[in-house]
């Protein structure tokens, strides 16, 4: 536990800190990826073009820096980076040279307001910091590689299935090279994959949710095709370049977006391809609960609708699918392929009977997700049964 004296001087650099915080972690980054590059294979450097991982460090800062001397209060958060960590197989090592390059960035942006107080301080502060999380890790790491399938680090999969789910969206079917069972996980849950596309400098580390039921032989995650960004540089890669046969390297299953146990009804919302964490607790909850379940999937047409016949085959007495189509084509209509047109409403929900005391799990594109955000407050849903993932601080869905 930081000292009296550290926690005044952090707590006293919080209004600095929510002024300068993605200034300092701007220069953090890029200082860490200059001292030490072979640390960039674990970061998504598109995250790092958009500014949105630069961002989502500051504001943990910030928030450390105001509860630091309550650090009950950073339960969620802490809980939640750790998986992530331990997702990208963080090693204690890795800690001290993190460290050193926050501390020197803080120095290189604050200037002459960084005094030895204030560096002393924050040096104290982040080692008790890192403790907690490599506590916390390792605990992650025991328990996950004493699971059926369970191991630590990376581990190779072998492509053995890969199937096209819409004209955007394509399944690739993954098993354990060394021919192992494959890893527990929770619905909900992502792998992170580590893949290197020929032409480009470094590996490139993403995340992508299993997109199937925890029951199978196999992982399965599905991956959408940015043939527009060429800032998809791994989706695209994927889906043009890998065959079955190939050979991935992924991390053990992780993540906090995740089913609760509740026995009240869920309701899921999908945007897009935010469908993929959402299918795994479809199947999951069809398969081991008596639980009621609404599945509302939208999406922008028939031609980009993914897993439509795989929900419907698995649809049951005390399931539900909606679609919602915001450019329905002409065939959609003719069709009746669908259910309502346009955006996601309130309107909607009430008019399918959804419940507002239900669980709600959502997952999408931000505006999307800002728009579920808004749904959901207008029909009065109570914070505690709203849950979604979304990388960067939260607060942007609110801004959108």
């Amino acid at each position: 536990m930081a000292s009296p004296k550290t926690i005044a001087i952090v707590k006293s650099t919080a209004p600095v800190l929510e002024v300068h915080g993605e200034e300092i972690t701007k220069v953090f980054y890029r200082r860490l990826f200059e001292n030490n590059p072979e640390l960039k294979d674990m970061f998504n450097m598109t995250n790092q073009k958009k500014g949105t991982q630069p961002k989502a460090l500051a504001n943990a800062i910030f928030k450390y820096a105001c509860h630091i001397d309550k650090l009950e209060l950073l339960g969620d958060a802490v809980a939640s980076i750790t998986e992530k960590h331990s997702s990208l197989s963080i090693t204690p090592e890795m800690y001290p040279i993190v460290g050193k390059n926050l501390l020197d960035a803080i120095k290189e942006v604050l200037g002459d307001a960084a005094t030895p107080d204030v560096i002393d301080a924050w040096a104290e502060a982040y080692d008790d910091l890192a403790v907690i999380f490599m506590s916390s890790e390792e605990k992650i790491y025991e328990k996950k590689e004493s699971n059926a399938g369970g191991f630590r680090g990376k581990k190779n999969f072998v492509v053995f299935k890969k199937e096209e789910e819409s004209s955007v969206i394509t399944s690739f079917y993954l098993k354990p090279k060394d021919g192992s069972s494959v890893p527990e996980f929770i619905p909900g849950q992502y792998i992170v994959l580590t893949i290197d596309v020929p032409g480009t400098t470094h590996k490139h580390t993403r995340n992508y949710s299993l997109s199937d039921s925890n029951n199978k032989d196999y992982l399965r995650i599905s991956v959408k095709k940015e043939t527009y960004n060429p800032e998809g540089i791994v989706s695209n890669y994927l889906h043009s370049n890998i065959i079955e046969g190939d050979v991935l390297s992924i991390g053990i299953p992780s993540g906090d977006f995740v089913l609760n146990n509740s026995e009240k009804p869920v309701v899921l919302l999908a945007g897009g391809v935010g469908i993929t964490p959402l299918m795994s607790m479809y199947k999951s909850i069809l398969k081991d609960s008596k639980r009621e379940v609404v599945f509302i999937q939208c999406a922008l047409n028939s031609e980009t609708h993914a897993f439509k016949k795989e929900i419907q085959e698995n649809l049951t007495s005390k399931s539900k699918s909606v679609i919602v189509y915001n450019e329905p084509l002409v065939t959609d209509i003719q069709g009746d392929d669908y259910d309502f047109s346009g955006y996601l409403t309130a309107n909607i929900l009430k008019d399918i009977g959804v419940d507002s005391e239900s669980v709600f799990y959502f997952c999408g594109p931000t505006p999307f997700m800002a728009n579920a955000i808004k749904v959901l407050n207008e029909l009065d849903v109570e914070e505690s049964n709203i849950n979604y993932e979304f990388f960067g601080p939260s607060e942007e869905l609110m801004c959108v």
